[in-house]
């Protein structure tokens, strides 16, 4: 699979399709006008997602390459994040119709997207606390993800998580917090399930027994803080949430863009092979679009 290339998500199959025309032009804009669904892997857990009509823009960071240091006390720690630069042009990237904001860690929503996204986007948060602080940035139109939220159409559910090992969130609680992923869903498509920040755990299980995904968005790159378990999942994880829901199409994302993922691209995709499930995991590269 090529970068930047469009595959359609089947039950059982992966077709290779023409490569997706660049955001803004008519090819782009017929693909939403007939309401086609895509997934671009932007860089860590920054995706654009397309569904039912409308674009929507998940976790967003926006800065240069080496914006930021490396996070203390977690794994390379010595480097700078992010570790590469935007995969695309940045107009491409903010010309959406919302964003979520899964949670308000530094890697999902930093000072370039509090810069450079408009005001007056809508923007949903997890919870009251996490929206307050959008709303002190500037942004006017912020709203609670729940249950059962609606926008121009789709269908958006919270989903709970947990960032962390029991013990590793007792050891972290202030700095891990809440977490949540989220389940978009349409007649027209395929029920999306993006996790987020969490391991496998019993949120994750009960989000896949109620919603049934077909496709299911995984951050997967594995962060670790030196001395304690992995904050999000790694190779075990995402084994668990395959065989929960083995028809599903797994994403894997949160990869090689900041210091404390130590899981590449390539060690997962040489697990899965191990243990029997590469043809139902995708992993894109950064700038990649999939068909979904």
């Amino acid at each position: 699979m090529t970068r930047r290339q469009a595959v359609t998500v089947g039950a059982g199959a992966l077709l290779p399709l023409a490569l997706l025309a660049a955001s803004g032009s008519a090819g782009a804009a017929a693909q939403r006008e007939t309401r086609s669904a895509s997934l671009t892997q932007v860089r860590n857990a920054t995706l654009r997602i397309d569904y039912g009509g409308a674009r929507f823009l998940v976790d967003p960071v926006l800065a240069d390459k080496d914006a930021y240091p490396g996070f203390e006390g977690t794994a390379n720690s010595q480097r700078r994040n992010p570790l590469v630069p935007l995969p695309m042009p940045l107009a491409s990237i903010v010309e959406v119709d919302a964003v979520i904001v899964t949670h308000l860690h530094p890697d999902h929503w930093d000072e370039a997207a509090k810069a450079k996204l408009r005001k007056s986007l809508p923007i949903f948060a997890q919870n009251a606390d996490d929206a307050a602080q959008l709303r002190s940035a500037g942004f006017s139109d912020v709203r609670l993800l729940t249950e059962n939220t609606g926008f121009q159409g789709v269908r958006l559910s919270r989903t709970g998580g947990q960032h962390g090992s029991d013990a590793t969130v007792k050891a972290l609680p202030q700095i891990l917090g809440p977490v949540s992923g989220f389940v978009m869903s349409h007649p027209a498509h395929k029920t999306l399930y993006v996790a987020g920040d969490t391991i496998w755990n019993v949120e994750v299980e009960r989000a896949i027994a109620h919603h049934s995904p077909d496709v299911i968005v995984l951050n997967a790159g594995m962060a670790t803080v030196i001395g304690l378990d992995p904050i999000i999942m790694g190779p075990a994880d995402v084994l668990a949430v395959h065989r929960a829901a083995p028809n599903a199409v797994l994403i894997a994302s949160h990869m090689e863009a900041f210091n404390h993922c130590i899981l590449s691209r390539a060690d997962l995709r040489a697990f899965s092979k191990r243990d029997g499930y590469e043809q139902r995991l995708l992993i894109p590269a950064d700038g990649e679009t999939l068909a979904i």
